[in-house]
This record gives C-alpha cells, sequence and structure tokens, in this order.
C-alpha cells in the first residue's frame, strides 16, 4: 500500500518536522500500544509516535531529512499492522470495519454452536447408537467445527501471532493454543474411532469470548463516534466584513486572524477573538464551564463556541481552527485518551504470567514421558490433556464474567458503564475530584424559597416568566404547573416581561421595573440571584440558586468515611464555588480554572502516586475526565463530555457515583477471588495430569467444572453494592 499511495495529502509539515495521523488494523491491547510506540521511536528520524486505544488513531512525528512518510507505514507493516492514513470524512466508515467483522465472527460461531451442541447432545445421552453412527456424528461435528474455527477464530490467531512475533504473550496466545490443540486431538479421536471429541468445547469457547469482544468493540465506537464530534460546538460559516461596509458569507474554516466578522443573536462565535464594538451576553457554559451568561463589550475576549444571546457583535479574528480553545480541548483531549489506553487489566497481567507456565509444563511433560520411555502417541495425549485442564478458559472468564454481572449490577444502580475496564479502575481510586456546576450543583439553578411565598403568586409568576428569555426568568418558568404561557406578554430588553393578567398588569424582572422598593430586596447570600415580581397590590421577591445535588451531602461523607481526599476543581467564580465547598465540608478546592489547569492539577496528584476519580459534567471538564485514572459523568452532561467519561450516572442524585465505587470494589474483589481460584485448580489438576493419571475427556470434565466454579462466583457481584470498604 505505502509504495501505490500518494501519502503527501496527509502528511502535515512543520519546518524540519512533518506529523501523520494513521488508523490501524489488529490493535487488540494493551501490549499492542506498547509493541507499536516502542518500535517505532527505536527508528532513527522518528520523534514521537502515540497510538489511542479507543480509536485505533496513530500521531507520529518525524524529521524530515531521516525518513519518508511511506517509511512509516513500512515499519508498522513490519510490526504486523496494517495502516491507513486518517481521513476525518471516513471516520464512521472505518470505526464500523472491526465491529462488522467481529460480528461476522460471532455470527459463524453462534451457528456452529448450536449445530455441534444438537449432535454432541445425541452422543453424551447414552442413546442407543453403534460406533459407526457415534463416528459418523463425531465427524459431522469435524465438518461444521474446522472451518467455523478457522474464520470465527481469527481476532484471536491474529492476536497470538502478533504477540508471539513480537517475543510476548497475551491471553490470546493460550486460548488459541487450546482451541487448535482441542480441535486436533478431536480430529485424532475421531479417526482412530475414539468415544469422545471435543469440537463442542472449543467452538462454544469461542463464542462466549467473542460476545465479550464484540461488546467491548460497541462501547469503544460509540465512546469514539460522540467523542470526535465537536462540529457541534463550531459555526460552519461566518459573517465577515470586506471593505467597510459590504458583508459576505464565508465558511468559518476560511477565516484568518485579523478578519472582521459580525456575529448576530443566535449565532455561534465562529472563532476566538476580541470584540471590537456592540454589547451582548454570551453562554460560555459549554466552553468555559462559567454558568453565568457573560455580558461583553468591546475589548472582550471571546471564544468559538461560545452562543451570543441579546446583542450584534462586531469582532476581530485572534485564531481560528488549529489555535483555537475548542481546538486546544481536542488537543487534550487526544493527549488524555492515549494515555488511559494504557492502562493493563488484571486479565492481561495474569495472562503475561500464566501462558509461559502452561506452556512449559506441557511441552516438559511431554519430554518427561518420552525420557521415561512412553511411545510417542501416549507423551503426545498426556501433555494435550495437560494443556486441556489447563486451558486458560477460567483464567479468560474470571474477569470478564465479573465485569458483566457487575455492569448489571451498575445500571440497575443508575450507572452505565462506557468501558469494560472501567470497574477495575473504580475499586483502585484514592482521591475524588469533583467539578461543582452540573455536579454536586444541578445542571440548572432553581427557585430556593419557594416555600416561603404563596403558591397562587408562584405559579403565576413562573407562568410569566415562560415569556422571558432572561436565565433567571427560565429558571422560574421550571415551576410553572403548566407550559401555556400569557396571552400578550411583552418582554423589554434588560428590564423584564409585562402582561396583563385578569385584569391587572403583572411584571416580572428587577425590582425597580416591578416598583418594588429597594429596601424590601434582603441582602443575598454568596451564589444567589433574585428577581421580582408585582401583580396588584401582591409583590414578591424569588431567589434563584444553583441547588446541591440531592443526597450530595451524604455522599460526601460516604466519601470521607472511606478515607478518600476530595476536592473540587471548578472553572466557576471563586464566590460561586466557595459556598458549595463550605456547604459540603469539602475543604480542599480551586476555582477558575481552565481545562489545561484542570489536567496540571490532575498530573500533580498522579505523580504524588494518587488515583484519582473525576466526576464532571462540561466541555471544559472533558480533557480532565479523559487524563483522571477512572472518570463518571451525569447524563445531563455535555455529548462530549459523556463520551470521555468512563461511566455515566442517571438521574438528579449523587449517590449512583458512592455506589460505583462500592460496587466496583466488591467486583475487583471478585475477580481476584476467580483468578486465585483458576491459579488454585491448576496447582491440583496440573499434577495429576502430568502423572498421566488424567484421560483427556476428564481433563475437558475439570476444565468446564473450574469455569463453571469462577462464573457461579461472579454472580456473587449481583447482590448489590453492600459495604464499600477501604482496601
Amino acid at each position: 500500500m505505502s509504495d501505490t499511495l500518494d501519502l503527501t495529502h496527509y502528511v502535515t509539515a512543520e519546518g524540519e518536522k512533518s506529523h501523520m495521523e494513521l488508523v490501524l488494523e489488529g490493535v487488540a491491547c494493551a501490549g499492542c500500544i506498547r509493541k507499536i510506540e516502542n518500535g517505532l521511536i527505536k527508528v532513527p528520524g522518528i520523534i514521537d509516535a502515540r497510538l489511542n486505544f479507543t480509536s485505533k488513531r496513530l500521531a507520529v512525528e518525524w524529521l524530515d531529512r531521516d525518513i519518508e512518510p511511506a517509511a512509516v507505514i513500512r515499519e508498522i507493516e513490519r510490526l504486523g499492522y496494517v495502516a491507513h492514513p486518517f481521513v476525518p470524512e471516513h471516520r464512521a466508515e472505518q470505526a464500523r470495519r472491526p465491529d462488522l467483522e467481529l460480528l461476522k465472527c460471532l455470527a459463524v460461531a453462534a451457528f456452529a454452536a448450536m449445530n455441534i451442541m444438537l449432535l454432541s447432545v445425541s452422543v453424551w445421552s447414552g442413546a442407543d447408537m453403534g460406533p459407526d453412527v457415534r463416528d459418523l456424528f463425531h465427524w459431522l461435528s469435524a465438518l461444521i467445527a474446522l472451518p467455523a474455527v478457522a474464520y470465527a477464530g481469527q481476532p484471536f490467531f491474529a492476536s497470538a501471532l502478533r504477540a508471539l512475533r513480537a517475543r510476548s504473550v497475551n491471553m490470546d496466545v493460550p486460548i488459541s493454543v487450546g482451541v487448535l490443540l482441542a480441535l486436533a486431538m478431536s480430529v485424532v479421536e475421531t479417526a482412530n474411532h475414539g468415544e469422545h471429541a471435543y469440537f463442542d468445547s472449543a467452538v462454544m469457547l469461542l463464542l462466549f469470548l467473542l460476545c465479550g469482544r464484540y461488546l467491548d468493540q460497541l462501547m469503544r465506537r460509540k465512546t469514539q463516534a460522540v467523542a470526535g464530534n465537536l462540529a457541534a460546538l463550531k459555526a460552519e460559516t461566518a459573517h465577515r466584513f470586506e471593505g467597510e461596509s459590504e458583508l459576505v458569507t464565508v465558511p468559518a474554516a476560511a477565516l484568518k486572524p485579523g478578519d472582521r466578522l459580525l456575529v448576530r443573536p443566535g449565532d455561534r462565535v465562529p472563532a476566538d477573538g476580541v470584540v471590537l464594538s456592540g454589547r451582548s451576553e454570551l453562554d460560555e457554559s459549554l466552553v468555559t464551564g462559567e454558568t453565568a451568561r457573560k455580558a461583553v463589550a468591546a475589548g472582550a475576549t471571546i471564544y468559538a463556541g461560545s452562543m451570543n444571546f441579546s446583542g450584534a457583535l462586531s469582532m476581530r479574528v485572534t485564531s481560528n481552527g488549529t489555535g483555537t480553545l475548542l481546538d486546544e480541548i481536542e488537543r487534550l483531549l487526544e493527549k488524555a485518551a492515549s494515555a488511559r489506553s494504557r492502562y493493563l487489566q488484571l486479565a492481561d497481567r495474569a495472562a503475561r504470567l500464566y501462558a509461559p507456565v502452561v506452556h512449559a509444563t506441557a511441552a516438559l511433560t511431554l519430554v518427561g514421558w518420552l525420557a521415561a520411555g512412553a511411545s510417542l502417541h501416549d507423551s503426545i495425549i498426556t501433555a494435550i490433556a495437560v494443556l486441556i485442564i489447563t486451558c486458560p478458559c477460567a483464567i479468560a472468564l474470571a474477569v470478564p464474567a465479573v465485569q458483566v454481572v457487575a455492569a448489571g449490577t451498575l445500571f440497575r444502580s443508575g450507572v452505565m458503564l462506557n468501558r469494560g475496564d472501567a470497574v477495575e479502575r473504580l475499586a483502585e481510586i484514592d482521591t475524588v475530584v469533583f467539578d461543582k456546576t452540573g455536579t454536586l450543583t444541578l445542571p440548572e439553578p432553581r427557585l430556593e424559597n419557594a416555600g416561603n411565598l404563596d403558591t397562587d403568586l408562584v405559579a403565576a409568576a413562573a407562568r410569566l416568566a415562560l415569556s422571558s428569555h432572561h436565565p433567571l426568568g427560565q429558571a422560574l418558568a421550571r415551576e410553572a404547573p403548566n407550559q401555556l404561557p400569557y396571552e400578550g406578554a411583552v418582554e423589554e430588553h434588560g428590564l423584564g416581561v409585562r402582561a396583563t393578567i385578569e385584569g391587572e398588569e403583572a411584571r416580572l424582572g428587577s425590582s425597580k421595573f416591578c416598583g418594588i422598593a429597594a429596601s424590601r430586596v434582603s441582602p443575598l447570600q454568596p451564589g444567589a440571584s433574585s428577581i421580582a415580581f408585582s401583580h396588584g397590590d401582591r409583590s414578591a421577591v424569588f431567589v434563584i440558586r444553583q441547588k446541591l445535588r440531592p443526597g450530595a451531602s451524604g455522599v460526601i461523607d460516604g466519601f470521607k468515611r472511606l478515607g478518600l481526599k476530595l476536592i473540587i476543581l471548578s472553572g466557576d467564580q471563586a464566590g460561586a464555588v466557595a459556598p458549595v465547598a463550605n456547604a459540603l465540608g469539602v475543604r480542599a478546592w480551586l476555582a477558575g480554572l481552565t481545562p489545561v489547569e484542570k489536567i496540571a492539577k490532575l498530573d500533580a496528584l498522579k505523580a504524588q502516586g494518587r488515583r484519582v476519580l473525576m466526576v464532571g459534567d462540561g466541555l471544559n471538564d472533558a480533557p480532565a475526565l479523559a487524563a483522571a485514572h477512572v472518570s463518571l459523568s451525569p447524563i445531563t452532561a455535555a455529548a462530549l463530555t459523556q463520551a470521555q467519561a468512563d461511566a455515566v450516572f442517571l438521574g438528579e442524585r449523587l449517590e449512583p457515583v458512592l455506589k460505583a465505587v462500592a460496587i466496583a470494589r466488591r467486583a475487583r474483589h471478585l475477580m481476584q477471588q476467580n483468578l486465585w481460584l483458576a491459579a488454585a485448580y491448576n496447582l491440583i489438576a496440573v499434577p495429576i495430569a502430568v502423572a498421566g493419571l488424567v484421560t483427556p475427556l476428564i481433563a475437558a470434565a475439570a476444565m468446564s467444572g473450574s469455569s463453571l466454579i469462577v462464573t457461579l462466583n461472579a454472580l456473587r457481584a449481583a447482590r448489590g453494592y453492600g459495604r464499600a470498604t477501604p482496601q
């Protein structure tokens, strides 16, 4: 491919350096990441190589004088992977391709397993059949199993080959060896008219493992599809001044620093820049995390992706494309997600120790029996019995089985996983970092003093607020018993809303607009705002404040009992963060942080050896969520933020976050139990098999029994979250 494809269109040059993004096929585990990155870095001229496991995208940087783009792809191919230039327009197609291949393999394995089991049940049942009929059933099973395994086992066989070529092992190596040897021995036994064959075991193992891999791939693609869509926050076009008075519409991508633009009410700001003239209010909550609308005038700095509300603005572009705050967030996301994908799961760590020991034991068994004078046939049968009895079914199921059960328990507790290994990482945390707005508090401000006011007055004011575009009016409108605004309501810009209700004028807005004396407005606590209402001789002042999420205090207390360190990192103003921190008893907090500063704080915690759970909801939290050891976001979070989080919790209450940690700790304990059970089984079974006291049939039965024990133990993760004790 590298010899025929012109790669110059996909290379970005910067001085003496060049950069290219590639999409890789065949990346299956954390070991692949290390192999590819380390292999490329050793090539003279390559400066940096970073692989994102979720998106399968590889970013490579090199010196032009030392290496050509085609040489980079050839090196990747030498490492055993297929590389394609990354084309954003083809992102969806490139992401779906591995899913379709896995789905085809899964379908073939399921079809084969069902048909082979029909034949095997007839043999197991002890039906009155002669040797000829039994042999026929075995040959029919072989006819189905051999091509099915050859096709459906490709994801495991290819991964195992790559690992062996890299002189390493992963879980796919013992799985592949066990499946192939079980098939080989079954063919030999069938050819020799043996009573037992193991085609069903081999195909069923593939079926279960393909189910787990396909579900994991689906989660990754869903995350990748949402995470890559920053376009929703970017304006596609911009209104640019040509000369002094002519206004033309141009693509936002064509803007350059120095261009003068007009941003109309209702438009998104197309690029970072400075306001030249005009006054307006901007919603920057998705970009900076600031909840209140920002009043801007000449001289103010504004960011691409912000929504303009009330007035037209003239602005000068300072940066566009790769220089905007949105682009910085995207780059931070890629870097943080790549670092997080290096997490090595329990199963991978176990495989590194397990596979070499098992294979060495089988080889020594073969050599030992030959040295003891046994025939080649008997020695091979004994060695195969060792491999079958130690087939990594139990160890392969030890972690995934618990993950599946724990995921169901988490879902019932209001937590949906985005990544399969999130359970393990949740169990390891010792620090919890919260964003404030939309996380510790509800995403939208609420009426605070409704209990002290007349119900009818609140209902009338809330219904009038339905005609208001002001944030405080919209907050009050949520209290309206129905969503039907008053007829004839008029909004006066900068003042409020008025309408005639039952023959009398009603007003909602500032105290002056409503004719309420300033002395009647009580001093507000930090973080609170007020909006006045008058109707005839009745009036009221409503206090609007962002409320704490229900159960927030209990969750904070629960984390304290677990001995976890608690920190609040917010992009909001200090005056809004301090009351929340004081109310919850969180002493460590910082306000006014940018995405870069949040990541810097997380990196500092990581340098101290801390494993951080980050809980946030804003777009500015997305890089921090990706950089944390593990992360959660509420279902009300921005789509990009949900995609970067390892899990999403439902509802307004914060309790699911505490439950998630408790369930994860129990699940990880069960994973470790399962691995020890698998190890104990091997310690007992292997010596017996090495001694030649186990036939392949008994070995297969023992292997199935160990898998059953591991699966039954995994079901204990469904008993609820119980007590979350520190570990």
